[in-house]
């Protein structure tokens, strides 16, 4: 064989590894979350930025509310690297725009500033998302109420309460606060069973970041939006919501960032990798542990029957 013939069988493979190094060499790749300091409060957030073939980087966006955005381009600025600027469309605020981001990359932490769509301009941070992959299997601890049947011993509401016990479950008669697990955890499996009206509207936070939609979708093509769904990242592979008015039950079962959802006894996420926190997530610190939350700022909602099963820690 000769040497040039050698060369024109190896071009293809040096491009192909050209092509597979360039589309690493970002520091800024990977998953990030984020806190924004907004009007006095910390707003907790996740980016995700990836390479896509020619476009250069792109990524996701969550922001404090609502469902993962598209970010149609991360441009990377600056002749040392590290600095970098993206926008994301509005979604549900009440004006029209973008929000504007720039930051900066040092040391595997970000920070930079944010123009809200309404012009104001707020500081906010970032680090790497940990990975939070587990290399043993758990063992499991034994299950036990998360809700005494009785009273609200053991949970918290948002803001003004709303939240009562009538015959044994757990009632939100109107859109008002959500409700918070004093308890924290890591790994869990949970079983509860809820009850909404017509066009009703919850959802249930693993570890208080991470969203179960809740909602009145019975007969809608599966979403990752609605009943079932890990809410703007994991669409079910069917949907299993029974009719408004019914109780209907979920068993979740959480070990790092993988999540099996089992709705009405149908099993319609399975093991599958939850990215980062959904909109409405109480914080972004990943690594910690986290409550169980249950949205009550939407609709009328009745739970019962909430029993969590943690892992045997340590």
């Amino acid at each position: 064989m000769t040497s040039t013939l050698k060369y024109l069988l190896l071009l293809p493979l040096l491009f192909l590894v050209l092509a597979v190094s360039g589309q690493n060499k970002s520091a800024l790749n990977g998953r990030w979350d984020l806190s924004i300091e907004k009007d006095g409060s910390t707003l907790p957030a996740w980016l995700e930025i990836r390479h896509s073939g020619h476009l250069g980087l792109v990524g996701r966006f969550v922001y404090a509310f609502g469902s993962a955005r598209p970010v149609a381009e991360v441009v990377e600025t600056g002749s040392q690297g590290g600095e970098f600027s993206f926008s994301i469309p509005a979604q549900w605020e009440a004006e029209k725009g973008t929000m504007d981001f720039t930051g900066t990359l040092v040391d595997e932490k970000m920070s930079g500033t944010m123009r809200y769509v309404d012009g104001k301009t707020f500081s906010w941070t970032g680090v790497r998302a940990p990975l939070l992959d587990r290399k043993e299997r758990p063992i499991w601890g034994a299950p036990r109420q998360l809700f005494n049947g009785k009273d609200l011993s053991g949970w918290h509401a948002s803001g003004k309460n709303q939240w009562m016990v009538e015959d044994g479950v757990l009632v939100s008669k109107s859109s008002g606060s959500n409700l918070i697990s004093d308890e924290k955890f890591t790994d869990f499996k949970l079983h509860l069973e809820f009850r909404y009206p017509k066009d009703g509207n919850s959802g249930v936070y693993l570890r208080g970041r991470y969203e179960v939609q809740i909602a009145d979708d019975q007969g809608k093509y599966p979403s990752d939006i609605y009943l079932g769904g890990v809410y703007g990242f994991l669409e079910p592979n069917e949907m299993a919501a029974k009719a408004a008015g019914e109780w209907q039950v979920y068993d979740i079962t959480l070990i790092g960032r993988r999540v099996t959802v089992v709705a009405n006894g149908k099993t319609i996420i399975h093991d599958q990798t939850i990215p980062g926190i959904t909109g409405g997530a109480l914080d972004s610190k990943e690594g910690n542990p986290g409550p169980i939350m249950l949205q009550g700022d939407h609709s009328a909602i009745a739970y019962r029957n909430v029993v969590i099963t943690p892992v045997m820690e340590e």
